[in-house]
């Protein structure tokens, strides 16, 4: 089995002491998706249009919770 350009992909993993957080980037038509959990509760959802705009924010959301003390793991 291959991936694909429309297959869920993880952006990055996060953690912080015991709790774990993840960001996913679901490809669309006419949405991307933009998911990310903490723990096991999702936190938010957001829709783009553009692959770039999606990938941005999830950058983004990533430097702010290192700036909140989480730490970098290994996909």
């Amino acid at each position: 089995m291959s991936s694909t350009y429309t297959d869920p992909t993880v952006l990055w993993r996060l953690s912080r002491g015991a709790q774990m957080a993840h960001a996913t980037f679901i490809p669309g038509i006419p949405h991307n998706t933009l998911v990310w959990f903490v723990g096991e509760s999702l936190e938010r959802v957001e829709n783009y249009d553009e692959w770039d705009a999606a990938l941005m924010r999830a950058e983004l959301v990533r430097l702010e919770m290192i700036k909140e003390g989480w730490s970098e793991v290994e996909c």
